[in-house]
């Protein structure tokens, strides 16, 4: 008998970096493919998925210091949208239902962000990637991953990384440091952990919405997160969480007005 799911609709933050490859820039075929694999595991146990992706493989807006703030952030925002169409041929060519969501509206390419749609959509088996961030220059993926998982009722935001959770240092750098298995946002705050920016950490602890963070690329550590087994670190508001989030309510076909494709 399988172990019981702890976690059952997940937002999953993907950095941009992650499809880059051994190449660190740009879009490598293997690695988009290989992430496709990890996300079909996620959707072969039953859970609802939600995908937010960054832009650090095709740009850096916060190093092109003599451009205009806002310009190099819309230029970051079309360049998750480029992510996420790799990422959709990834997964269809897994045979993985997905649908991309933009912030910004560009028909031709994806469908509009409309939260009721994205999640009929999660509820019927669809991984819905959601792309150009929250569509806002000075806001981070890592906002609008924190920002969706609240709109669409996430049970829980992993955000997938290359190492195996959240450490005390870096510990490439400093032999001592600890990985925490478990860590408060306000600890995190304290300390000055970069586990996410501050905007995106205030938003998950003012609304009660625990993080796990993994190392995406070990084998079935995604699995084992969503299944409350001890990975990566958790962070959420400490002893007073016991339980998982009650999950967020199902849209019933009756609750929408057009037909959803």
């Amino acid at each position: 008998m399988e172990p019981e799911l702890r976690y059952r609709r997940v937002l999953l933050k993907l950095s941009g970096e992650a499809l880059a490859g051994d190449a660190g820039y740009g879009i490598d075929p293997g690695a988009a493919q290989r992430i496709a694999e990890r996300i079909r595991e996620v959707r072969a146990l039953g859970c609802e998925v939600a995908v937010v992706i960054g832009a650090g493989n095709l740009w850096r807006g916060a190093g092109a210091s003599r451009m205009d703030r806002a310009t190099a952030d819309q230029m970051g925002m079309l360049a998750t949208v480029m992510n996420a169409l790799a990422l959709q041929d990834a997964l269809e060519g897994q045979d993985v239902a997905v649908r991309v969501h933009t912030a910004i509206e560009m028909a031709a390419i994806a469908e509009p962000y409309i939260r009721r749609r994205a999640m009929h959509q999660m509820g019927k088996g669809y991984v819905v990637v959601l792309a150009a961030g929250t569509g806002n220059p000075f806001f981070t993926t890592d906002t609008a991953a924190a920002l969706r998982a609240m709109e669409l009722n996430a049970d829980v935001l992993i955000k997938a990384t290359k190492v195996d959770g959240v450490y005390s240092a870096d510990p490439k750098k400093d032999a001592t440091a600890q990985r925490f298995a478990h860590i408060t946002y306000q600890r995190v705050l304290e300390l000055g952990l970069r586990v996410m920016d501050l905007t995106a950490l205030t938003l998950c602890q003012e609304n009660d919405m625990p993080i796990v963070v993994l190392d995406f690329w070990a084998e079935g550590s995604i699995v084992a997160a969503l299944r409350g087994e001890p990975v990566g670190t958790t962070v959420d508001a400490g002893a007073g969480r016991t339980t998982p989030p009650a999950p967020g309510p199902r849209l019933d076909r009756t609750e929408i007005r057009e037909a959803i494709p």
